[in-house]
């Protein structure tokens, strides 16, 4: 076989499709845009926001009210009190722990001690932050509280 003898394969190519170009082609009446209406004009078609003229959803809905703090937002991995009730009497709990338990997910996040339910072992926990009634549900039982500075 040589380079010349080298042809795309059947049904590859195909010529585009010229609408409204003589009666010999079979598109000449509508070129394919239907019977007349605004969509069969030449710059007929409106945007997609386009209601036919009555107000649309995205300036009828009414305005966002507040402040939302996106940019400076801080995201926690939560863990719930009665969770840590896997660990041993007196056990010593960071986050590599708590990573092995499966209590969270990533290391770099930080971790927020929540105070649902109720701890029944004393133990010494290390993590970024806790809720007010976690810190006092661990250390009425003995435990100990550490916070992880940035």
């Amino acid at each position: 076989m040589e380079i010349y003898e080298l042809k795309p394969q059947k049904g590859s190519k195909t010529t585009r499709h010229r609408v409204g170009r003589g009666h010999g082609s079979g598109w000449v009446r509508s070129s394919g845009r239907g019977d007349k209406g605004q969509k069969a004009r030449s710059g007929g078609a409106k945007g997609g926001g386009f209601e036919g003229g009555q107000t649309p959803w995205y300036r009828r809905l009414p305005k966002l009210k507040g402040f939302k703090n996106y940019l400076f937002k801080k995201e926690f991995q939560e863990v719930p009190l009665h969770k840590l009730n896997v660990f041993e009497d007196g056990a010593k709990v960071n986050l590599e722990t708590l990573l092995e338990h499966g209590l969270i997910k990533k290391l770099h996040i930080p971790v927020k001690i929540l105070g649902n339910g109720e701890i029944k072992k004393s133990i010494s926990i290390l993590a970024h932050a806790f809720s007010k009634s976690a810190e006092e549900k661990i250390k009425n039982k003995g435990g100990q509280v550490e916070r992880i500075s940035k």
